[in-house]
């Protein structure tokens, strides 16, 4: 498939003006779907909003690349975009863009558009071409520069590569790998930049792409053992037990893109670090932790976890709550949730799920720490940390590590497979089979098990304390937390504030602090349904494109989706922000105030039912959202005024 089959000319757009990304995406999203490959434009937005809190998909120099993989896009396109005076797409480099692809690509169903995307990708990298693009005079022309381009480059399918220059010749040999989470367009980016810088420098460089459509330009063995070193720039996990005794270089796809003579320079150096490979899931995640501070290590390692304990938490949790919705309080009160046969299934199966919640947290928070040989070691030491285990009563009971035992068990276990794998590094390459099947979990786990063990009575302490401190609020004290968590939520939306809040309601759960939580959904669900009431009632403070976004904003809040607020929050953060956060402290403080209780942790407006206090639950949103909404209708200037 073509460039050219995938970019319809009603879906470019030249000579635009846009006065930030949400802006920009919009008028994206209105030029893919008047090329008919959409099934729901709002799904499609919401697709490309969630990618962009991961981080900007903007690649510097003047380009970005925003795409969504997702089940509201009918068949794969492209929609592009030229903006001569540019606009702030939060690139790393500063720079404004002035060339935006946007790329839509169905759920499921064949890859066969990804080969021309990653073309796309490939021919970008070219400035002289990006030049022509942005020069570009009427729509017919844009598309012709693409087709030719794109003839040129990979027109002559039967013309044979020219042969690489011999590691004699060049004198260096240069193997690489390139990833990047989709593997659309990054990955190829960084391939074509490793490429032409090495034949700037006079260095041979293959590059090896792992695509959404697989493994391209596959490294064969006899390379991996001629090459002087290799490079390793993925954003996430790639084969590395192939490289085990060879220097590698390993960093960022972005930095394939930006950095590739910096990384090329330091792999045929002979001074980047021997690759030691110790079992377990092949990765790029065993040496890429020198390139994060400690703060962002302890973030990204805890974040793993808690993004793999979600699921446990929000279904299980739910099914309890169903449990209790289908239950007859009257039969026996003291067995509430499981007095009828349905009752009793649901809160059986939410159990299970639940108490899964903390040893998944240490697992994968030791998984991310040292990759496969902590997985087991994380999850016994969670699961010694959920039972309360004592030297003085190993079957436990006797205290309350929960949720803060669990995580630090996680990192406790990670940080001891880590000690492991630089203890037994000297051992000879005959026993390297036995490390992860046998040294790393055996020892692991035991020496996991009695440090959680030895600290379980301290932790329980410190969580019991505050447990006990929480239940003996009065209302003021415990309607201020809520104000602070229901705040804290519409901080960054998806950020790290709000998952701190979040988490902090979830770990509640497990102690039966079910108010906490509620105050917590319910101001994650202000932000996007103050932003849409203040576009519908007061229309002149937004452009036309942002009041069709407001719209998707309601489902968005309902569905406690709090990043359908980032676009007009990064837009106009001095206004949004404060307004946001003042509206979700009203609805966590009232959802307080009015003994509102949560058991599942996700769901918004579709678990009403299994609410305590339903009304005064809606109430408190309600509230909190018409709050958020005043505020900043009296901060927002009209749009024609500013």
């Amino acid at each position: 498939m073509k460039i050219t089959e995938l970019l319809k000319k009603e879906s470019i757009e030249l000579d635009v003006k846009v006065s930030n990304k949400g802006e920009a995406i919009d008028r994206l999203v209105e030029l893919m779907d008047a090329g008919k490959r959409l099934k729901d434009k709002a799904g499609y937005k919401e697709g490309i909003l969630a990618r962009e809190a991961q981080g900007s998909t903007a690649v510097g120099d003047g380009i970005a690349i925003p795409h969504a993989k997702v089940a509201a896009v009918k068949e794969p396109g492209l929609a592009a975009m030229v903006v001569p005076e540019g606009v702030d797409y939060e690139a790393f480099d500063g720079s404004l863009a002035n060339l935006i692809f946007m790329i839509a690509a169905p759920a499921d169903g064949a890859d066969v558009h990804l080969e021309a995307l990653a073309r796309l990708s490939t021919l970008l990298m070219d400035p002289d071409f990006k030049g022509d693009l942005v020069k570009a005079a009427s729509k017919e022309e844009f598309f012709q520069l693409i087709d030719d381009k794109e003839s040129e480059r990979y027109g002559k399918k039967t013309e044979e590569k020219p042969a690489e220059p011999s590691k004699a010749a060049a004198g260096y040999r240069i193997l690489a790998v390139t990833a990047c989470p989709t593997g659309i367009a990054h990955t190829f980016m960084a391939a074509e930049n490793l490429e032409q810088q090495g034949k700037k420098l006079g260095i041979s460089v293959k590059v090896e792409t792992n695509g959404a459509e697989g493994i391209g330009n596959p490294l064969t063995r006899d390379e991996i053992a001629a090459a002087d070193g290799i490079i390793v720039a993925a954003d996430k996990n790639v084969d590395m037990g192939r490289f085990d005794g060879k220097r590698v270089v390993v960093a960022s796809v972005s930095d394939g893109i930006h950095k590739g003579e910096e990384l090329i320079k330091r792999a045929s150096s002979g001074e980047a670090p021997v690759y030691h490979h110790t079992g377990g899931t092949s990765s790029s995640s065993e040496n890429s932790g020198s390139q994060d501070g400690i703060g962002r290590s302890i973030y990204k390692h805890l974040m793993n976890g808690v993004s793999h304990m979600l699921p446990f938490v929000i279904g299980g949790g739910i099914l309890i709550a169903l449990a209790f919705l289908f239950d007859d309080y009257s039969i026996d009160p003291g067995n509430f949730g499981k007095n009828t046969p349905l009752a009793a299934y649901l809160k059986t199966v939410g159990e299970q799920a639940f108490g899964m919640m903390l040893p998944v947290l240490a697992g994968y928070i030791a998984m991310s720490i040292a990759d496969r040989p902590g997985l087991a070691v994380g999850f016994v030491g969670g699961l010694i940390a959920k039972m309360g285990s004592t030297f003085a009563n190993p079957g436990g009971g006797d205290v309350n590590s929960g949720f803060l035992g669990a995580l630090l068990a996680g990192f406790i276990g990670g940080y001891i497979v880590i000690l492991l794998k630089k203890l037994f590094s000297k051992l000879p390459r005959s026993l390297e089979g036995i490390k992860p099947v046998l040294l790393y979990p055996l020892i692991g786990i035991l020496l996991a098990a009695v440090v959680t063990t030895f600290i379980n009575p301290f932790v329980g302490g410190i969580n019991d304390a505050m447990t006990n401190g929480l239940n003996s609020m009065g209302g003021s004290s415990k309607i201020l937390l809520g104000i602070v968590l229901g705040g804290m939520m519409s901080v960054d939306m998806g950020g790290p504030v709000n998952k701190a809040a979040y988490v902090f309601g979830t770990a509640q759960l497990a102690e039966g602090n079910f108010d906490i939580m509620a105050a917590v959904m319910a101001g994650g669900m202000v932000s996007p349904i103050a932003i849409a009431l203040c576009t519908t009632f007061f229309k002149k403070k937004f452009t036309e494109k942002e009041r069709q976004s407001g719209l998707v904003n309601y489902i968005m809040g309902l569905s406690f989706i709090s990043e359908g607020a980032i676009p007009f929050a990064a837009a106009d953060p001095i206004r949004v922000i404060p307004s946001c956060i003042a509206g979700s402290a009203v609805a966590g403080g009232l959802s307080m105030a009015l003994g509102c209780t949560l058991r599942a942790p996700h769901g918004g407006i579709f678990v009403l039912p299994t609410i305590g206090n339903p009304f005064g639950y809606l109430m408190a949103i309600v509230i909190g959202s018409v709050a958020g909404c005043l505020v900043l209708a009296v901060l927002k200037k009209n749009r024609e005024t500013e």
